[in-house]
């Protein structure tokens, strides 16, 4: 297993655009993985970074930690976004190493606290992160919003 981040290793630029892509982009947002990860490598914030988990040259997982995800609380960042993986390693606690990764980067960057937005209730407190309060998105939805303090 291989805890691969794009800013360490940009020749995954490709293959970590297109998992994200294959994951969460509709046709019409293509171009919002393409261009965040893409800036990640040349940009001088400690912000964006995209994670993929890898086993035996299969992508299994994948996280971001980003400024917004696309949530109305824009005075709170960083954010871990698009955590995902794949079904069949689903309950390995692999989600928890993209959390650490995001963990780890975020305090590396100078901020005291993650947050994440989701409708999942009880997984992420397992891993120490505290519901603050809903948040809403552009397209009319709401989600949970959850604090880990770094």
């Amino acid at each position: 297993m291989e805890l691969i981040s794009v800013r360490e290793k940009p020749e995954f630029k490709n293959r970590i655009i297109d998992y994200f892509q294959s994951i969460w982009a509709s046709e019409s947002s293509m171009k919002v993985y393409e261009d965040c990860i893409e800036s990640c490598l040349t940009t001088s914030s400690p912000l964006p970074h995209w994670y993929i988990l890898e086993e035996s040259g299969n992508i299994i997982g994948g996280a971001g930690l980003i400024t917004n995800d696309f949530i109305s609380r824009m005075d709170l960042y960083p954010w871990m976004c698009a955590l995902h993986i794949e079904e069949k390693y689903r309950g390995n606690e692999y989600g928890n190493l993209l959390l650490d990764k995001a963990k780890q980067d975020a305090k590396a960057g100078g901020f005291e606290n993650l947050y994440l937005c989701t409708d999942h209730i009880g997984y992420y407190e397992r891993y120490g992160f505290e519901f603050i309060g809903m948040g809403y998105h552009p397209w009319g939805s709401d989600s949970r919003i959850y604090k880990f303090k770094l």
